[in-house]
């Protein structure tokens, strides 16, 4: 009997139900929690089995720890807010619960997102005897694992990567976002940075980028360079990277709308008084957005999301290039779901599978690529996240330009 609890009603919430309903080997009893419990019942509708589902406030450390001692949770899956890693991470402690989550803490007042807050959990998860796995998405997660994967199996030593985050889909909309608008606004508005010669360079923000094509007819798109987390913990992790990026599409629709907003300080997360009431820009922006889960219906095309590796076999320079591709219309048929969502929601479940099996579990606080990768590429094939491996020519270079 594997119990789990999931918290978090959106749509990465909603794929991770979905796919632990689908595996009733490994998650025997499921609960759906979420601040609100409509949502969560909602989702309950669409699954294969049935599931329980709960409302529960995640900013609430009593109350998380209330109820995760009532529903006797082996593993909590948190796709919440970022803001609230720290408090779930402390309910955990408290009641004895092995923790997973999709991306690292960021205090909800200032716009930096980093892991010393979540490290510092480590000597108590170890004292606790408990698991906290951190980042198990596609960027971070997936990324992070493939780049594990092809430091094992390809190389002696890696030098470079470019991770390299493509959505070819079409919402249809002027302007929307694929995940939570407030956290895809404010990481696409923080500074650039990227790890180069054993330190962190900061750049403006989208102030470089470049012209990429996807393999198997996904199409060509402006790529740009952006500070994604994954970079912090590989270029701990993997000490002989001189360099490391990552790069996001955009299209320039996306770029004008986000330019206007920002002007305008609609983009900003400083409190401003309105009409005697204190508001935050972007959280009132965020409300009047599409909400990313019902933009599965609409959506169309392909993401391509993957890993550009450079380093030595046997004394000769190669690359690698890593990669997944997936259909938003698939995605949508498979789980009610867009594929941004999905290809952040499939890891978090083969992260938790791996957990509950015992294959990735020792007590203390882990990046997913700390773990053994190939039993987590296995079940990316397995459970709806195919990956390719092709070597590229060593000239390869992706041309940096201005933006």
């Amino acid at each position: 009997m594997s119990r789990v609890m999931i918290i978090g009603a959106g749509g990465v919430g909603g794929v991770v139900a979905h796919k632990c309903a689908q595996m009733s080997e490994v998650f025997s009893e499921i609960v759906l929690a979420s601040r609100t419990e409509s949502k969560c019942k909602a989702i309950a509708a669409q699954l294969s089995r049935p599931i329980r589902t709960a409302q529960v406030d995640a900013n609430n450390v009593h109350a998380l720890i209330t109820l995760l001692q009532k529903e006797k949770s082996e593993l909590v899956i948190n796709v919440a807010l970022p803001y609230q890693d720290l408090t779930i991470m402390d309910a955990c402690l408290e009641a004895g619960v092995h923790y997973l989550d999709t991306a690292n803490y960021e205090p909800i007042d200032t716009a930096k997102f980093e892991y010393r807050w979540q490290w510092d959990y480590q000597q108590r998860f170890m004292d606790a005897g408990l698991t906290a796995l951190l980042g198990s998405g596609f960027d971070p997660g997936a990324t992070n694992v493939f780049t594990a994967y092809i430091a094992k199996h390809y190389f002696d030593e890696i030098y470079e990567l470019d991770i390299i985050d493509v959505n070819g889909g079409d919402h249809g909309h002027p302007f929307a976002t694929n995940f939570n608008p407030e956290i895809n606004i404010r990481e696409v508005s923080a500074e650039c940075r990227h790890w180069e010669n054993g330190q962190f360079v900061t750049t403006n923000a989208m102030s470089k980028k470049a012209r990429y094509t996807c393999p198997d007819d996904v199409g060509t798109f402006n790529i740009y360079r952006m500070y994604h987390e994954e970079l912090e913990s590989l270029s701990k992790h993997f000490p002989s990277l001189k360099r490391a990026q990552f790069w996001m599409s955009f299209s320039d629709s996306y770029l004008r709308h986000l330019q206007v907003l920002e002007n305008v300080g609609m983009t900003s997360i400083a409190p401003v008084e309105y009409q005697g009431q204190s508001i935050v820009p972007i959280q009132f922006l965020a409300h009047l957005l599409p909400e990313p889960s019902t933009l599965g219906p609409h959506t169309k095309g392909k993401t391509c999301i993957g890993c550009i590796v450079r380093g030595l076999k046997e004394g000769k320079e190669k690359v690698i290039y890593i990669y997944n591709i997936s259909d938003h219309q698939a995605c949508y048929e498979e789980v009610q779901s867009q594929a941004v969502s999905y290809t952040t929601g499939v890891p978090a479940v083969i992260g938790a599978k791996l957990m509950l099996e015992g294959t990735w579990r020792k007590p203390g606080v882990w990046n997913i690529e700390q773990c053994d990768p190939d039993p987590f590429m296995e079940d990316m094939n397995h459970y709806g996240l195919p990956w390719k491996v092709v070597e590229l020519d060593p000239n390869f270079q992706l041309d940096i330009v201005e933006s």
